[in-house]
């Protein structure tokens, strides 16, 4: 219990760092968006703790089969410091700013090519945009796209050396999958397999989609201008992150639909070896 709650207790205090990373990096906050990280960091440190320090599952996918959500939140952070970094080497540079800057600006002109997902999020911004700011969007479009890129990299990789999520022996489809039923009908390797191939196709088509919703909306809705650092951290960290969890997810959901059919396998061919066996 003390280990549990601990643990949580950790979690929690990571979550409110991540959310106030902008705010403790960028300059010059004003005082009422300070309010607003606050109120939101502490709700998310509430939700993060009681998931974690309670026996049952809840929301929280793959809560017992680490590295999963360690590797998601390590590619979140990782993104938002570094954006924020980014962003704020346009209104105050340091040396450190300007490092993360010039690493942007060369992985930005590297990934805008025609077509390319980051070619899309700088054509969503109106034609006036300054072209510091294209510049901006662009470099920053560029290194969250690079590091959910890493992630899926690093996920694949550990999951091959370390036989995830069997290096702790034995896994609770309940408890890493509180949302999904297995009970709710048909068989269980085909909802499996299917949520996998919808995932990973969702995670593959999303960064091209979402720069092109949000272009066609502009008549409704008005252009996106993306003026405000902590709006600009927190679309494009979300346009890169939301892609690549969908397909941690989806990879994972197969792995574990082919870990349950190698299990049945096994139960007929002992089951077969036992009906041979003289009476």
């Amino acid at each position: 219990m003390i280990t549990r709650l601990a643990g949580a207790a950790i979690r929690a205090f990571l979550v409110i760092l991540l959310i106030a990373t902008p705010s403790l990096v960028l300059p010059g906050i004003p005082t009422e968006i300070t309010q607003i990280v606050t109120l939101i960091a502490l709700f998310g440190a509430g939700l993060t703790f009681f998931e974690y320090a309670s026996t049952y599952p809840g929301l929280v996918e793959f809560r017992d089969a680490p590295p999963f959500n360690r590797i998601r939140f390590g590619s979140l952070f990782v993104t938002v410091f570094l954006l924020s970094l980014l962003v704020s080497g346009s209104i105050a540079p340091t040396e450190t700013t300007q490092l993360v800057g010039w690493i942007g600006a060369t992985i930005g002109r590297v990934i805008d090519f025609p077509y390319s997902p980051v070619r899309l999020v700088v054509l969503m911004l109106p034609p006036e945009a300054p072209v510091s700011h294209v510049h901006l969007v662009r470099d920053a479009a560029g290194l969250a796209y690079l590091i959910s890129l890493v992630t899926l990299a690093v996920f694949l990789i550990l999951q091959r050396i370390h036989r995830w999520p069997l290096r702790r022996g034995s896994f609770n489809v309940w408890v890493n999958l509180p949302t999904f039923d297995p009970t709710a009908g048909g068989d269980v390797v085909e909802r499996l397999e299917r949520d996998a191939r919808f995932n990973i196709a969702l995670g593959f088509l999303l960064p091209f989609l979402t720069p092109a919703v949000i272009k066609s909306a502009t008549s409704l809705f008005g252009a996106v201008s993306l003026d405000s650092p902590q709006t600009l951290i927190w679309t494009v960290t979300a346009w890169a992150f939301l892609p690549a969890s969908l397909f941690m997810r989806g990879i994972a959901m197969g792995r574990i639909a082919m870990m349950i059919t190698e299990k049945r396998k096994m139960s007929s061919e002992d089951e077969g070896n036992a009906g041979l066996l003289p009476v």
